[in-house]
């Protein structure tokens, strides 16, 4: 009965920006970890960025420096600012989030950001 609504995607030029939400909604266990993935086409999905509850962040190797995961626990959505983008973060990016409760993960429904002149 949870659901996560994505919003941010598009089409952007390099050295763009682009910021994607992720709101969660219904949701019925607590949520520890949100972050965002991504799938290229013929690729596998990867981790983007992740933050815990209590505001720990990781990123990939690939966006650090370029992108900024945050999040407004009162409004149970994250964010994922990407500034500098380049044509290889061209992909559908998910939101996932996950409860301390382990059994209980989400995922959101995909946007698609393609980064192309």
């Amino acid at each position: 009965q949870v659901q996560l609504v994505e919003s941010g995607g598009g089409l952007v030029q390099p050295g763009g920006s682009l910021r994607l939400s992720c709101a969660a909604s219904g949701s019925f266990f607590s949520i520890n970890v949100m972050g965002w993935y991504r799938q290229a086409p013929g690729k596998q999905r990867d981790l983007v960025a992740r933050i815990t509850r209590a505001g720990t962040t990781n990123y990939a190797d690939s966006v650090k420096g370029r992108f900024t995961i945050s999040r407004d626990n009162a409004k149970n959505t994250v964010y994922l600012q990407m500034n500098s983008l380049k044509p290889e973060d061209t992909a559908v990016y998910y939101c996932n989030v996950k409860g301390y409760d382990l059994r209980y993960e989400r995922w959101g429904q995909g946007t698609q950001v393609t980064v192309s002149s």
